[in-house]
Parts: structure tokens; sequence; C-alpha cells
């Protein structure tokens, strides 16, 4: 069974999110959370296996139907990261790209 790197922090629960929303919204089963959030039924019990993780888009609509914060509903389930982390590498321009390249218009004004 693959598992997604989420699933790996210890404190990560999705079933607790799950539980709260299907409270807060007085709903009965997993079948009407998922129509309430406009995803097939099987993503939801993905979701409750560690199959598939709550993604972004699935936090938003969480976030639109219920009027709870990102940040709650990603403490509700355990995310307890702060912020996701990107390459210090990432969007510079590599160094030959710095200073081989000739400034625009350079080229006819020495040629």
């Amino acid at each position: 069974m693959a598992h997604h790197a989420l699933a790996s922090q210890e404190s990560y629960n999705p079933n607790h999110l799950l539980d709260i929303l299907l409270g807060k919204m007085q709903l009965k089963n997993d079948a009407a959370l998922s129509r309430l959030l406009e995803v097939a039924p099987p993503v939801i019990s993905k979701i409750r296996h560690h199959r598939l993780p709550v993604g972004a888009s699935l936090l938003i609509r969480m976030h639109e139907v219920t009027g709870m914060s990102i940040r709650d509903l990603r403490d509700l389930m355990g995310d307890r990261r702060t912020k996701y982390r990107l390459s210090d590498a990432q969007g510079r321009p590599k160094a030959d790209d710095r200073n081989d390249k000739p400034e625009a218009g350079s080229y006819a004004a020495h040629h």
C-alpha cells in the first residue's frame, strides 16, 4: 500500500478532520460529506485509509463549505507544517545564464 509523505508525520490524522466536519455540518456519513465537498466517495475513503493526502483544492473546498480557516483545518488533521519550503536555488537564473548572455541591444552596438 502506497502512503504519501504527509502520512509519515506522527500527528497526521485526517480521520479527526473528517469526523469534525461530519459533526459540524450535521452529516450522517462519508457519502454525505463527499456530496457536500463535491468529490467522489472513494476520495474520502482513500483519505481515511491514508492512501491519499488532503490536498490544497480539497482544503479550500472544506474552507468554503464550513467557513473554517485553512490553518484550523490543517490543525485538525494534525498537519503541523508552518510552511511549504522551496529550495533556495529555485527561481534563480543559472550562473552561465547571468554572465554569458549579452544585454538586449548590445550585440548590434558592438558589431
